[in-house]
């Protein structure tokens, strides 16, 4: 499945790794050691999150479709 929400990617000391964050889905976040596999976690932690969403009758926030934050 396609999403077009916002994914924030950035290097974590902590986890030394990739850490791929969807803001608008709040907890939806993924790890990888790197870029590739973090983008590719975090998209199907973003189909897990939609599905959970749907299962619970919980709303699912509609992409905004700009960026969010500024570094």
């Amino acid at each position: 499945m396609m999403h077009k929400y916002e994914i924030i990617l950035y290097w974590s000391d902590t986890d030394q790794g990739f850490v791929a964050d969807v803001p608008e889905l709040p907890g939806c976040m993924a790890h990888g050691d790197d870029q590739e596999s973090a983008l590719q976690n975090v998209k199907e932690a973003m189909d897990f999150w939609i599905e959970r969403a749907e299962e619970l009758g919980r709303p699912i926030p509609v992409p905004k479709g700009e960026r969010l934050m500024l570094a």
